[in-house]
């Protein structure tokens, strides 16, 4: 958010925070929440890479459309487990899922 946005609301009463302030969360909650989100990112990112539709991932990965539809979201219905096996279906390796997960928790820190 921009600083004179910030501002401007602050002036007005308004409390300005982030996600972990909201809902009271701990760190480690906060970052169970950001590795889902990067995997999430990460879902897209190979998926369009490949040049594929939701509906092509889906069978590579054995799911459905609208399965890698909520995985690309971030919907919280959506495991990890999910996610780490469709990332692997989708040609990622081990090494690069755990820079994947690596590079957030640094840029987090």
């Amino acid at each position: 958010m921009k600083k004179e946005k910030q501002d401007l609301l602050e002036a007005h009463g308004w409390k300005v925070g982030n996600t972990k302030d909201f809902l009271a969360l701990t760190v480690e909650e906060q970052q169970y929440i950001e590795i889902k989100l990067v995997l999430s990112e990460k879902v897209r990112e190979m998926r369009r890479r490949q040049q594929l539709t939701q509906e092509e991932a889906a069978k590579l990965i054995g799911s459905s459309q609208s399965r890698v539809a909520k995985m690309e979201a971030g919907d919280p219905s959506v495991s990890i487990d999910l996610q780490v096996k469709s990332l692997l279906a989708l040609g990622l390796t081990r090494e690069e899922l755990g820079d994947t997960i690596k590079t957030n928790m640094l840029a987090s820190a």
